[in-house]
């Protein structure tokens, strides 16, 4: 047996004879009778009490903890009273990923998981917990793809949890557990002419950033950061070196996307009309943090920058007072009623851009691994995988190539329109 039960309502004690008897003590008929004890595998006493005429179950809990200890498969039951909350607090606190990353998932956690599941102390979560806070999301959240990334996040604290011995199994592994589904929409391409007429419906001095975006394939921090030195109109190049980013405690400067500085063609006609801006609007110095706002200072000469032009853009004002009216002005989105918000745009943010860019190249014939590259993916995988419904199909390309076989060489083909007339 891994401990002893202590009835508490009984102590041994000598006679006057020197003989062992069982007497009362003083909390004979009080508080709860039997206290299982053992010695854990860090070395401290752990117990657990049962009301009387339970000391059966008493052994069974002590049998159950000697039996988890020989599989190597004990937790701690103290540790199960830790609340979803308390963990997830100490979770959250100890991520290494990236700012925005993190930033990204606080927000979820704290905003759709911590309200519903937070009080529940970890060792009591079961697979109907689960499915009853999804059930809940559900209601909250339609976006089935946004569910997906919050449960995702919960099944990884959950996961930390289990190996930090707070719990034996994470519940969003049970069968009866269904995952929100992913998202399956395809990516839907702009049409140029929507392309140019969101360019038409933005300040001016915005404009060269849908040419950016649409021609060059920049994401919008990419865009609201580019320095004019880093345009080399010369060779008709981009190099994209670093980005804006929107913390929660201000605006820092940081590398692109997974750290992926990169090269991009610069299209003449782009060209042209980052040169026509520039002499609009010249450049500012921005001076901003590096990654964090205690990071190092750095200056950067910025194409875009506020409407006053005294500071770097903030992606959110931006969407909030350029943006969204732009779409609303093309037609994308309706008005807002009065004293309403603009409708949430996800679908038509300045990302909308990038997909419209790789549209182009692929229609054009550009291949996947060139792509990927100027997008700025880890992986062409993953490039093929979003825009694989957007490439050429071999069937037409096996007509074309045909077809190209036979020009010059045919008559002018016998049809309706060379019919002789009888």
């Amino acid at each position: 047996m891994a401990g002893h039960i202590q009835d508490r309502w009984y102590k041994t004690e000598p006679d006057a004879a020197g003989k062992p008897r069982r007497v009362r003590t003083d909390r004979y008929g009080t508080g709860m009778r039997y206290r299982a004890r053992y010695i854990g595998p860090d070395g401290t006493e752990k117990s657990k009490s049962f009301p009387d005429g339970q000391k059966r179950l008493a052994d069974q809990w002590l049998a159950h903890i000697e039996a988890d200890m020989s599989r190597g498969q004990y937790n701690d039951p103290t540790a199960g009273r830790v609340t979803f909350r308390q963990y997830a607090e100490k979770w959250l606190n100890t991520q290494t990923t990236d700012m925005t990353t993190r930033e990204s998932v606080e927000s979820a956690i704290r905003g759709h998981a911590i309200p519903y599941l937070g009080p529940r102390p970890l060792g009591s979560f079961k697979p109907e917990h689960i499915r009853d806070w999804l059930s809940e999301l559900e209601r909250a959240l339609p976006a089935s793809s946004y569910r997906r990334v919050i449960y995702n996040n919960v099944s990884t604290i959950l996961n930390a949890a289990v190996d930090d011995g707070h719990l034996t199994r994470n519940p969003c592994h049970a069968q009866s557990v269904r995952p929100p589904a992913a998202g399956r929409g395809r990516v839907v391409p702009w049409t140029s002419d929507r392309v140019f007429a969101v360019r038409a419906a933005l300040p001016e001095r915005f404009r060269a950033a849908v040419d950016l975006g649409g021609g060059c394939g920049l994401r919008q921090g990419e865009i609201l950061g580019l320095p004019v030195d880093e345009i080399d109109f010369d060779r008709g190049w981009l190099h994209v070196v670093n980005q804006v980013k929107v913390t929660k405690c201000g605006l820092v400067f940081a590398p692109p996307k997974r750290n992926k500085v990169r090269d991009v063609p610069l299209p003449d006609r782009v060209a042209h009309v980052l040169k026509g801006h520039l002499e609009e609007f010249p450049p500012v110095e921005i001076t901003l943090p590096w990654l964090r706002l205690d990071g190092p200072l750095v200056t950067r000469r910025l194409l875009f920058t506020r409407l006053d032009g005294a500071g770097a853009v903030r992606r959110t004002d931006f969407n909030d007072r350029a943006w969204k009216p732009a779409l609303v002005a093309a037609g994308v989105i309706p008005q807002p009623k009065r004293g309403e918000r603009h409708q949430a745009a996800r679908q038509h943010g300045m990302h909308a851009l990038r997909h419209f860019y790789a549209s182009v190249l692929l229609d054009a014939g550009e291949n996947i691994k060139a792509l990927s590259h100027y997008l700025g993916h880890n992986d062409p995988g993953f490039t093929l995988r979003v825009y694989t419904h957007l490439m050429p199909s071999s069937d037409a390309r096996a007509r074309k190539a045909v077809d190209g076989l036979y020009e010059g060489t045919d008559p002018a083909p016998d049809g309706p329109e060379t019919a002789q007339s009888q």
